[in-house]
């Protein structure tokens, strides 16, 4: 039997949507808590992808026939549910990306070698994936700048008081996450950006992990960049969005050069498209947007407030079963997280954990999740994450937590 932690929410029927969800996998029941590196796609999502391919494959914006008209308009109809999702004032804000990998990149390699010169400094925090490192290192030894990093506290958040000291005339951009992929970590990200803003820098958010959990609004924080991936919040791999503010996209020189991008290609001179095209050169990935939609509708239909109470609840059962087992330490112990909890256990490295959990068949994730400074801060190689979505149940949570208590039991005596 299903149980239901959001009294609102029916938990059973949110979980018959999910196709891969009802399988066995190693013979058991899969239990699936690998949300934080991809969630799963509810049907809808599936359908629209195939509805676009049997239906009205055609490319977009350049031809006049009925399939490329239906496609046009279906693929600048998720540009207007993302540009509502996140509350920005217009669709020219919304820069279709294949997530946010790419759009810190276009970030760091338009705006950062623009604005950027010798001695300028870029702001990050030990929470950082490392795609929201290593773009900053590339421009940054280029155009001789100085990458400075905020310090995290044992319990896994941002030193505010170290930020504010690391702040200067020369802080040109501070680019941090949301949500921590590995922690669970929720930042304060509108103090943040307002202390970013005092001495003139630009903001930039990766909001990976953010987008299916939590309320965003990118004009009430004043974000001037905010990047989001479609498959972390139940939609389709390799799209996603950068949002940024008109007025400093306008400034920005396009990133990639090729179709659509253009008004007018001369061999002596190329005049740029407006925006948002300016920056979306070539053939995009219509199908995966166009579905994109659909994984926007089914949060907004749940609701985030009421996706979120019930994840709250299974994060906190996951701590205190996981705390009841005497050699676990839970590693990052904010007050404030989406539902994302890492964990060692004394003597049994993470791997074997993983692989033992998956011949149970629950799929967690091991290893330093792209976040190898993070880890070392901790002194660790690594941790095992579990990482929990609407569709995951308290009884799953507790297959688990009795599942390691065995492998504690068999290998760590």
């Amino acid at each position: 039997m299903v149980s239901v932690v959001s009294p609102v929410l029916d938990i059973e029927e949110i979980r018959s949507q999910f196709p891969v969800l009802h399988q066995k996998v190693n013979g058991q029941p899969l239990i699936y808590f690998d949300n934080a590196a991809t969630n799963q796609k509810p049907k809808r999502v599936i359908d629209a992808l195939t509805s676009y391919y049997s239906g009205y494959n055609a490319n977009i914006h350049r031809g006049i026939h009925t399939l490329a008209e239906k496609a046009t308009r279906a693929y600048e109809d998720t540009r207007e549910a993302m540009r509502s999702f996140i509350n920005a004032r217009s669709v020219e804000e919304i820069i279709f990306t294949r997530g946010v990998t790419e759009s810190i990149n276009l970030v760091a390699a338009s705006y950062g070698r623009t604005f950027l010169k010798a001695g300028d400094e870029v702001i990050i925090s030990g929470l950082e994936h490392h795609s929201n490192i290593v773009p900053w290192q590339m421009v940054c030894e280029e155009k001789q700048a100085n990458l400075k990093v905020i310090p995290i506290t044992e319990s896994g958040e941002i030193d505010i008081e170290a930020f504010q000291k690391l702040l200067s005339g020369n802080t040109k951009i501070v680019a941090v996450n949301h949500a921590s992929n590995s922690l669970g970590t929720i930042n304060p990200i509108a103090s943040i950006i307002s202390m970013a803003h005092q001495v003139g820098a630009v903001v930039l958010v990766d909001g990976a992990q953010a987008a299916a959990h939590l309320e965003i609004d990118v004009q009430a924080l004043d974000a001037d960049f905010y990047c989001i991936s479609s498959h972390k919040m139940f939609g389709p791999t390799g799209t996603g969005i950068l949002f940024g503010k008109k007025e400093l996209l306008e400034q920005m020189p396009p990133y990639m050069g090729g179709g659509e991008m253009i008004k007018d290609v001369t061999f002596a001179k190329t005049t740029y498209n407006n925006l948002p095209y300016k920056f979306e050169a070539g053939t995009p990935n219509i199908a995966d947007v166009v579905a994109l939609r659909e994984a926007v509708n089914f949060i907004k239909e749940l609701g985030k407030e009421n996706i979120a109470t019930h994840e709250d609840g299974l994060l906190k059962h996951a701590q205190d079963g996981l705390s009841s087992l005497a050699k676990v330490k839970l590693i990052g112990t904010s007050e404030q997280k989406v539902s994302v909890q890492s964990f060692v256990v004394d003597g049994i490295h993470h791997f074997d954990i993983g692989q033992m959990l998956d011949a149970r068949g629950i799929a967690v994730r091991t290893g330093h999740h792209c976040t190898q400074p993070l880890m070392e801060s901790f002194g660790l190689e690594g941790t095992v994450r579990a990482s929990f979505s609407v569709y995951n149940t308290r009884e799953e949570i507790e297959v688990m937590v009795e599942g390691i208590s065995k492998i504690i039991w068999k290998l760590g005596r």
